[in-house]
């Protein structure tokens, strides 16, 4: 049971902080679309793939003093940021993951903005689907990101980039 709160965890030991609630669920999808075995659960949700699972765990490990969760205010809304805590060092220490390195898909995807990250996870969630038919559901169901037939491209190139790695 807490093998998966751990690969959460190793995770965080390797991106250091992550900024964004919705860059953390798209960062972990799109690692688990890559092949690292992260188990959670999504679903197609407003902006792309969600997992309850994953905000649960989240939730946990807050909770547990394991991660730490700061809230920052913005104009309109809040953003949080995620980075692990001296306890969640020693709690990931207890553990032996059978883990691939992926320390570099996590850096490459820290690199890229949440609303990058938000079309490359819905790309990969409609990956049965053909190019265009994936490109004209993402602009059917994300009108306001508005996503450029460049970003489309630079998103394909990005996927096949990450699974290359």
């Amino acid at each position: 049971m807490l093998d998966n709160h751990a690969r959460i965890m190793q995770f965080f030991s390797m991106a250091k902080e992550v900024t964004g609630r919705k860059k953390l669920q798209k960062m972990i999808y799109i690692l688990q679309q890559c092949h690292v075995p992260f188990e959670e659960k999504y679903n197609y949700h407003f902006y792309g793939p969600y997992s309850e699972e994953l905000t649960l765990r989240i939730e946990e490990l807050c909770n547990l003093g394991f991660l730490q969760e700061n809230k920052e205010e913005k104009s309109s809304y809040y953003q949080y940021h995620y980075q692990i805590t001296p306890e969640g060092e020693q709690f990931l220490r207890q553990f032996s993951l059978n883990m691939p390195d992926y320390s570099d898909k996590v850096e490459k995807l820290q690199e890229k903005s949440s609303r990058f990250l938000e079309l490359v996870a819905t790309l990969l969630y409609f990956d049965h689907l053909s190019r265009d038919e994936a490109f004209q559901k993402i602009q059917a169901l994300k009108p306001s990101q508005n996503y450029s037939e460049e970003e489309m491209e630079e998103a394909e190139a990005f996927i096949r980039e990450l699974k290359g790695a």
